[in-house]
């Protein structure tokens, strides 16, 4: 029993002889969780796409870390606060579309613990969590970056990049850029969130380039699938809508979608986004 997450409370049994299985039959059951959506676009209060929708160019959007200190974010209050409402989970944005991580990570500089903040807020979260027995699901942007070298182009289809005019000189073209030096990038982040915090309840993928370039199988996603179910489990993987329709559970947005056989976690804002365009996931003044 040593090794079973705290969540699963009542869920033992199951547990010891199908950890998947028994997250599942524990996720179904759950009903409601609390989305956070934490970066450096937190900073402009505007919306967690900013970067992308006001072309913010890659070296003065970074600029935002000198001035990430966090001292808002107290992991302790967010889960007393989570438990008083009653919520069963937290999901956290380990790293948004713009690259920024919350995480202790070497693969880049530019995450939390090389900011002011000098903080791996992901670690606070994960250790005020599991001692409540909430559940901790990570997301993490995999098909859309906005600041690696060789993460996927506008010309993938969809909006994968903002669009810069000039072009952004640091984002690799054409026989110089290198898809599989970002998968790389990203696996070894999925290890650490899978390695660092403790038994994880759910990476929670997203990415617009992903299913926009139809040519699912050059991201290797079932192979992530496979890797992260090898590492812990329990965890359940999620593709935000769903990609392949081998996920665990589907992600819509708002309002539920066709379904495939899943769970179904059905994501809401709580607040508009600016001129009514949009919905905004995170912080937003609204002046």
């Amino acid at each position: 029993m040593a090794n079973i997450p705290n969540y699963p409370t009542g869920y033992e049994s199951e547990y010891i002889d199908n950890p998947r299985d028994a997250a599942i039959k524990w996720f179904r059951e759950s009903n409601y969780g609390l989305f956070l959506h934490y970066g450096l676009y937190s900073l402009l209060g505007r919306h967690e796409w900013v970067q992308l929708r006001e072309k913010i160019p890659v070296a003065e959007y970074a600029k935002l870390s000198d001035q990430f200190t966090a001292e808002g974010f107290d992991a302790e209050t967010i889960a007393r606060t989570a438990m008083a409402c009653e919520f069963r989970y937290i999901n956290l944005t380990t790293r948004h579309h713009d690259s920024f991580c919350l995480l202790d990570t070497a693969e880049t500089a530019f995450n939390s613990v090389n900011a002011p903040c000098g903080r791996d807020l992901v670690k606070e979260l994960a250790e005020a969590c599991d001692p409540r027995g909430l559940e901790l699901s990570l997301y993490y942007s995999h098909g859309t970056d906005w600041k690696h070298l060789h993460a996927p182009n506008n010309d993938w289809g969809g909006r994968a990049r903002p669009e810069y005019d000039p072009p952004e000189p640091t984002y690799a073209t054409r026989g110089d850029h290198d898809l599989q030096i970002y998968l790389d990038f990203c696996t070894a982040q999925v290890t650490k969130l899978l390695e660092n915090y403790g038994p994880v309840a759910a990476i929670w993928l997203d990415g617009l380039a992903v299913p926009a370039s139809g040519d699912k199988d050059r991201f290797r996603c079932q192979e992530l699938y496979d890797y992260i179910h090898a590492k812990q489990p329990q965890v359940l993987v999620s593709y935000k809508q769903g990609l392949l329709g081998t996920e665990d559970f589907q992600a819509p947005e708002h309002k539920a979608i066709e379904a495939m056989g899943k769970p179904m976690e059905i994501c809401a804002a709580m607040c508009p986004g600016p001129e009514g365009k949009s919905v905004s996931w995170g912080y937003l003044e609204t002046g």
